[in-house]
């Protein structure tokens, strides 16, 4: 078990500025050119003392120099001849990425859809990778869930302000409403009363209305015996329009209370028998199926199915973007720890781990194998846009430094070389 004082810690290495690289190209081809200078003076100083009658060690030293010097202006004219003609002059193949950036940002472009964007390098790649497991483990880490969840709270707000309240309200007009008035509600309303109505669930509701019913009538006996007074004829007595009321809300009232207490009462079954005839008569009676069709359309033209329609948008927006606003929303809540749920199942579960890798590798092949051309242009496309001169500059930037090395080692390796093959001739003399 690995101490929690141990820690290890990537780090990051310092960006070099270009002025720096400046600096280091500089002091790099300082460095070179002291070493033909050194070359050179060691030359002529070594040919003076052999001219002077120096001893043998004059021609060695001599013989070094002189290749040392060759070899530091050959490879200062390999390695100039890469950036710009030497000297100005306008010798062939010198000058070669200014002159060649094209071709080369071609070359460039070939090599990385041949040599990265193979789709065998790919899925390998992406294998070895174990993408899903990773994410997993990122994102089961609070602190990265959070992240996360942020950021999609951002860009749903971003998406969300973006959006014109009656292009919204266009689109769910178009595709909610109009889909709603394609679709006839006769036949389907008429499946999902019979089902409702074969299991009993309507039995509940009839209950309640019953009981509603049983209520209305014993809270308004002044009201029936009103009505029973006004429908009487104006010669009969008063008081024996009184006594027929009492009559009639004595019976009204008996009958309310059996059919509230009698499961089996014979209005509770005339009604089971209506409901049952209505919802088939919604899925074959033609003459029903009209009259709901007629219904349906009257209610979706309604003003206030309208208003709806149209202050739905506004509510959803509302919601929406108090919720990413407010960390400690539910939505918030429930997306970070879906997140972090989803990490955990990504590190544990290897057959969620090899779909999620399936699905990743399919889609990277895809779009490898369908856009590699697209992908390689970016590079030959983004070459040819840019100057020669500027693009050798930068080049050279970037790697002139390490290459005033070849000119370095040009010169110690020539000198060796003159030096070996001076002294190789002098032994067969």
């Amino acid at each position: 078990m690995v101490s929690g004082h141990c820690h290890n810690r990537y780090v990051q290495p310092t960006a070099v500025s270009d002025s720096d690289k400046r600096r280091g190209l500089r002091r790099m081809k300082a460095v070179a050119g002291g070493f033909l200078l050194v070359a050179t003076l060691t030359y002529v100083i070594a040919r003076w003392q052999e001219s002077a009658g120096a001893g043998a060690w004059a021609g060695y030293v001599q013989a070094a120099a002189e290749a040392g010097m060759v070899g530091a202006l050959a490879d200062w004219f390999a390695v100039t001849a890469l950036f710009r003609r030497p000297l100005g002059l306008p010798i062939p193949h010198t000058a070669i990425i200014p002159t060649r950036k094209d071709m080369i940002g071609r070359s460039l472009g070939d090599f990385v859809g041949s040599n990265f964007l193979a789709e065998q390098v790919v899925r390998d790649k992406l294998r070895r990778a174990e993408v899903s497991r990773r994410l997993g483990g990122w994102l089961d880490d609070a602190d990265h869930a959070e992240r996360v969840t942020s950021e999609l709270a951002t860009a749903v707000r971003g998406a969300v302000q973006v959006l014109r309240d009656e292009d919204v309200q266009a689109v769910l007009e178009q595709a909610v409403v109009r889909k709603v008035l394609s679709q006839p509600w006769g036949p389907p309303l008429g499946r999902l009363l019979s089902q409702v109505f074969v299991d009993g669930a309507h039995h509940k509701l009839v209950d309640l209305i019953c009981d509603r019913a049983y209520d209305w009538v014993r809270d308004n006996h002044e009201t029936v015996l009103r009505v029973v007074s006004q429908r009487a004829p104006s010669w009969s007595p008063k008081f024996f329009d009184t006594i027929v009321a009492d009559k009639i809300y004595a019976e009204v009232l008996s009958f309310a209370w059996a059919v509230k207490t009698d499961p089996e009462h014979s209005m509770r079954k005339a009604v089971d028998r209506f409901l049952v005839e209505f919802a088939a008569d919604l899925q074959h009676d033609p003459k029903t199926m009209a009259k709901a069709e007629q219904i349906q359309q009257q209610v979706l033209e309604h003003p206030e199915v309208q208003n709806l329609v149209s202050s739905a948008w506004g509510t959803a927006k509302k919601m929406l973007l108090d919720a990413a606003e407010d960390p400690s929303s539910e939505l918030r809540v429930r997306v970070r720890e879906g997140l972090r749920s989803l990490g955990r199942r990504l590190v544990e579960e290897r057959e969620l781990q090899s779909k999620v890798d399936g699905w990743l590798e399919g889609a990277v092949v895809y779009v490898v194998s369908n856009y590699r051309d697209e992908l390689t242009t970016l590079i030959t496309e983004t070459v040819e846009r840019w100057d020669g001169q500027e693009t050798s500059r930068k080049i050279e930037l970037q790697v002139g430094r390490d290459l005033q090395f070849i000119r370095i080692n040009g010169t110690v390796v020539g000198a060796l070389a003159g030096l070996l093959i001076y002294t190789f001739s002098q032994l067969m003399l």
